[in-house]
């Protein structure tokens, strides 16, 4: 099977760990599978709680700190991938894996993504917080000529005055350093709010792009 790598666990498949509702993932890919006959696994990692920051920032914030999230994204690669390819009947190329989070859970994504494209094949950035560091804006013009990578950003218009033009400036950064059009997909919705349940609605429609399946 495919395989999803996913953050913030707490939120993705049950309200008595959320933290304001859940993403309801196993529901939405259940009746997805009863549809189309396609199934995927979700590897649903915990974010550390106080440490979340610190795990989903590849870069420090001269307020909020972080900056360890490079050692995060080699835990996913080096430990985590390996024992589930072991242990799990997975797809193991590049092409059948994904990392998908939103808000700095998008960030570390993104980050991940662009770095070992090798190992994931499809980023789903979701209301990506770009604003964390600009030093994400280097990153992406050394490591966004991406030929075969699948990227899907969504934003919401009630994110907050810098989401929607920091996803589309990054988009358009992408696109000048490489990155094929038809590999990305940009989408703002325009009442799209900072919450689970706006993940939630538009989760299954970043699933069938970066795998390319037709509903």
């Amino acid at each position: 099977y495919p395989v999803i790598y996913m953050h913030d666990a707490q939120n993705l498949f049950d309200n008595a760990t959320s933290f304001v509702g859940e993403w309801g993932v196993d529901e939405t890919l259940n009746n997805f599978y009863k549809k189309t006959g396609k199934s995927f696994i979700i590897v649903g990692v915990e974010n550390g709680g106080a440490k979340r920051i610190e795990e989903y920032t590849p870069f420090k914030h001269p307020k909020y700190g972080g900056g360890k999230g490079a050692i995060y994204i080699d835990f996913l690669i080096k430990e985590l991938k390996p024992y589930i390819d072991a242990n799990y009947r997975t797809k193991t190329d590049a092409k059948n894996t994904a990392i998908i989070g939103s808000s700095l859970g998008g960030f570390i994504s993104f980050y991940g993504g662009l770095k070992y494209p090798d190992v994931f094949g499809n980023i789903g950035a979701l209301s990506t917080s770009f604003w964390f560091s600009d030093k994400i804006y280097d990153f992406a013009k050394k490591n966004g000529n991406l030929k075969n990578t699948k990227l899907y950003l969504l934003v919401g218009g009630k994110e907050g005055d810098s989401m929607v033009p920091d996803t589309k400036n990054m988009a358009k950064l992408l696109l000048q350093t490489g990155f094929p059009n038809q590999n990305i997909k940009t989408k703002v919705v325009a009442n799209g709010k900072h919450t689970e349940s706006f993940w939630k609605s538009e989760f299954l429609e970043v699933i069938t792009f970066l795998y390319t399946i037709k509903q």
